[in-house]
């Protein structure tokens, strides 16, 4: 057997130990992209809400040179503040949809007045409307109005990507979120709605009067406890085991004074304050990214984790060979992901002695002669004409193996 003498191999360690790309870092997503714009723009019309145009005699423009307010000039301003002079993908944006803009503001804005479901979702594709997801903006689980019926986040919500499935919030679980975890109780469920909390327990040393008797109800604070007591004398207290029942705060929340996470105190590690509501920090988008050149980073709420590459890349974006930055030798891009070459099925012949088999291995091939063949220098030689060889040439050398 011969093995084949690839010297590119050997480059792999050394690829898989330079630093990444600057393209590593994770970028926005073409409807995060889009989104950005729709923002600006709509700061844009809020900022040029009460100009002019600027001139000695506004009254006797706006009548000649038409109103301001839905004018060219106005919008031009607009589309100036858009973009940074440095932020290429913007301006590349812009000036790949300046017309659309264009159109939207001059004949469509009356009667598509939200800019972002006209642009963004209907007209470029590139995002769903809120309580969709995924290529064909399909419902998400548990439906758009109340995906995962309140208590979780849908995978994609509002995005061409995701697959719907529903991540609950804390103390939720099931496909839908309207089950409890252990250690919370269903303190309200109905056909709409689904509230778990958790539950403490404690000990109460009196109470008062009513109390004393038997499913006495007590309200504090914000939830409600029942106490019981089999002592039914008149005047009597006794030490008695109460259940107190308080709603959980949302996951993002380190301590909070309502449910969800606009109500947080101060934020959990791992998520920000932004907008008056605890978000999730998406670690993946630092720069430099937090895993090394042969992983791939995955975002998890309130964290992160460290992915391998597939086998057959150098440095990868996601999970499987079709998110390879490059492929390892032996590897080549077909149908969008790193695929083994087939050495042995290429148009020049690897394998080039004569009779010699090719046989094809992940990444790489062996050449080797058939069973029973001898294997020289130049051929893969047939017992019968090796025979006959030796027969001619008794002072024949000794082959490669006898020495």
């Amino acid at each position: 057997m011969r093995l084949p003498r690839r010297a590119a191999l050997g480059l792999l360690p050394l690829l898989l130990l330079l630093p990444p790309a600057p393209e590593a870092a994770k970028k926005p997503t073409p409807c995060h992209r889009c989104r950005g714009l729709v923002d600006k723009f709509n700061q844009g019309m809020v900022d040029t809400a009460k100009k002019n145009f600027g001139g000695g005699n506004t009254a006797w423009e706006e009548k000649t040179l038409s109103k301001y307010e839905s004018s060219e000039i106005r919008l031009l301003e607009i589309l100036e503040g858009l973009c940074e002079s440095s932020d290429f993908e913007c301006n590349q944006m812009l000036e790949a949809q300046e017309e659309h803009l264009e159109a939207w503001w001059l004949q469509l804005k009356s009667e598509y007045p939200d800019l972002f479901e006209w642009f963004c979702v209907k007209t470029l594709k590139v995002c769903c409307s809120p309580g969709t997801y995924g290529p064909d903006c399909l419902a998400c689980q548990g439906g758009s109005q109340r995906p995962c019926s309140g208590n979780g986040h849908c995978s994609g919500d509002g995005s061409r990507q995701g697959d719907g499935s529903c991540r609950c919030h804390m103390g939720y679980q099931g496909p839908l979120c309207t089950d409890c975890m252990d250690g919370y109780f269903s303190s309200l469920r109905n056909e709409t709605h689904s509230i778990c909390t958790a539950v403490r327990t404690g000990l109460s040393d009196s109470y008062p009067p009513c109390c004393l008797s038997l499913g006495c109800w007590r309200g504090v604070g914000h939830a409600w406890i029942r106490g019981r007591n089999t002592h039914t004398q008149p005047g009597y207290s006794s030490r008695v085991w109460i259940a107190a029942f308080s709603p959980a705060c949302d996951e993002s929340c380190k301590t909070c004074s309502g449910l969800t996470n606009r109500d947080c105190g101060e934020c959990e590690v791992g998520w920000v304050l932004d907008e008056g509501a605890c978000v999730d920090v998406d670690e993946c988008a630092a720069e430099p990214p937090p895993c090394s050149a042969a992983q791939f980073c995955k975002n998890a709420n309130g964290s992160y984790t460290c992915e391998e590459c597939d086998s057959s890349c150098v440095g990868c974006t996601g999970e499987g060979p079709g998110n390879c930055k490059e492929c390892i030798s032996g590897y080549a891009r077909e149908h969008g992901q790193c695929a083994d070459v087939d050495e042995c099925s290429l148009a020049e012949k690897t394998c080039v002695r004569k009779n010699e088999n090719c046989y094809n291995t992940p990444g790489s091939y062996v050449c080797v002669c058939p069973d029973g063949f001898e294997e020289t220098e130049d051929a893969c030689v047939p017992p019968a004409e090796a025979e006959a060889t030796e027969g001619e040439s008794p002072t024949q050398l000794p082959s490669r193996e006898d020495l």
